[in-house]
């Protein structure tokens, strides 16, 4: 594309805002066809960014810890309008879910207990339990390049599943691992080889208002509030989740029922909703946190606050990594040594999702689950009865994505369906 065609394509920040606005509200499907929907409408469809310079800014994006989806439509924002075009992308693409997804579990607060609620939560659950199987598998097979990598994998399974061993811990290892088995060198450049430069006033902007909130909450509410716990808990994952949304649930998980945030039953029925709304499927954070707010503080204001601060601390630190990188995106992704750190955790990131994977559906399955101790083996494995209902609609729900190749909304929708008319029918 020649520089008359690109400034051509250029948009005024009146039709980025709108477009963005747009892909916000029908950004379904997770990452992967949040990212082909940006393709089609910016790539295909507008000629807004070549092709050359998407998957640039992608190949970028994976390496980054956090929702990489959002931080791809950062970095478009800002190739075309510097600093306000990112803002004006990162922020209208988190947006609209994030309303619903808060609506949502203030709705699901008040109703919980409803009957009908938790037969429709049950074709949710059963339902992620079949996402999560197709994750491992359209991961796994970008991810596990040779025997080396499937090695990762399966230590991390095993070292999450039966060893209980801290989710930063297996992510340091997975990079170890991926320093030592190493991966071909990308061809060299003029621009990969030159210097890096660090944008330091938007670096401290972002900084400052990545931490502003919660140093407010310390300020009036105290260091040992719940609000600050939120926002010093959910930037750190910001920090340490590669491989996105599925590669924190298990920590997240664990964390937050050991925090008393959340039973794990409700973690399922966060990580069902999260899928059923548009956006990352990250958004599940504030979920959690406004379930937190609701149900330790016992108050609605503390709740939204709760579910607000873990949606700023989720994205604000993406901001920060797209505006200080991305000056010098082509000598970041010419970094051999970075691209083999990130080939191990993303090897690891299918252990993890396997074990999240085993959990949900062991707990959603075998409602009396139980965790077996026996020296450092720590394994939670089925108990008692199984649910008959929630093993036919699980039947169901694997034949619909396996067999017909349902799309994951249309199988949601019919799960859900299922599960409300097993109910009414017993």
């Amino acid at each position: 594309m020649s520089e008359a065609q690109n400034a051509k394509a250029r948009p005024s920040l009146g039709e980025l805002f709108r477009v963005f606005f747009q892909i916000g509200c029908i950004s379904f499907g997770g990452s992967a066809g949040q990212i082909a929907l940006m393709h089609r409408m910016l790539v295909d469809e507008r000629k807004w960014i070549a092709e050359r310079d998407f998957v640039a800014g992608l190949n970028f994006c994976t390496l980054l810890p956090g929702p990489e989806a959002q931080q791809l439509a950062t970095y478009i924002g800002w190739r075309l309008h510097g600093l306000a075009g990112g803002t004006i992308a990162g922020l209208l693409f988190v947006l609209p879910g994030a309303a619903l997804i808060l609506v949502l579990a203030q709705l699901y607060a008040l109703g919980a207990n409803v009957p009908s609620v938790q037969a429709a939560l049950l074709g949710v659950k059963v339902a992620v339990i079949a996402i999560l199987v197709e994750a491992v598998l359209k991961i796994g097979k970008r991810a596990l390049g040779g025997p080396a990598f499937r090695g990762v994998a399966l230590v991390a399974f095993l070292a999450m599943m039966a060893f209980a061993v801290p989710f930063p811990i297996v992510i340091l290892g997975a990079a170890l691992a991926g320093l030592w088995i190493g991966v071909p060198p990308p061809p060299t450049t003029a621009a990969a080889t030159a210097p890096i430069r660090l944008p330091w006033r938007a670096a401290f902007l972002c900084l400052a208002l990545w931490w502003m909130p919660v140093l407010l909450a310390a300020l009036v509410m105290g260091p040992g509030h719940l609000l600050v716990e939120v926002g010093l808990f959910f930037s750190k994952l910001a920090v340490i989740t590669f491989g996105g949304a599925y590669a924190l649930l298990a920590y997240l998980s664990e964390e937050a029922v050991l925090r008393g945030w959340v039973s794990a039953g409700q973690m399922l029925d966060a990580l069902g909703f999260a899928e059923t709304t548009p956006g990352p499927t990250i958004l599940v954070n504030p979920f959690v946190a406004f379930l937190a707010g609701w149900q330790k503080e016992g108050s609605t204001v503390i709740a939204w606050l709760a579910g607000l601060m873990a949606l700023w601390t989720t994205f604000a630190p993406s901001f920060l990594w797209i505006f200080v990188g991305a000056p010098s995106l082509d000598r970041v992704n010419a970094n051999r040594a970075l691209r083999s750190a990130l080939a191990g955790i993303s090897a690891a990131v299918v252990g993890i999702i396997a074990t999240v994977g085993a959990k949900f559906a062991i707990l959603v399955l075998f409602p009396q689950a139980k965790t077996f101790v026996l020296g450092p083996i720590q394994l939670l494995a089925p108990a008692g009865s199984p649910d008959l209902k929630a093993m036919l609609l699980a039947a169901l729900a694997l034949a619909l994505s396996f067999l017909l190749h349902w799309s994951m909304l249309r199988m949601l929708g019919m799960v859900t369906i299922a599960g409300l008319a097993l109910f009414f029918a017993a």
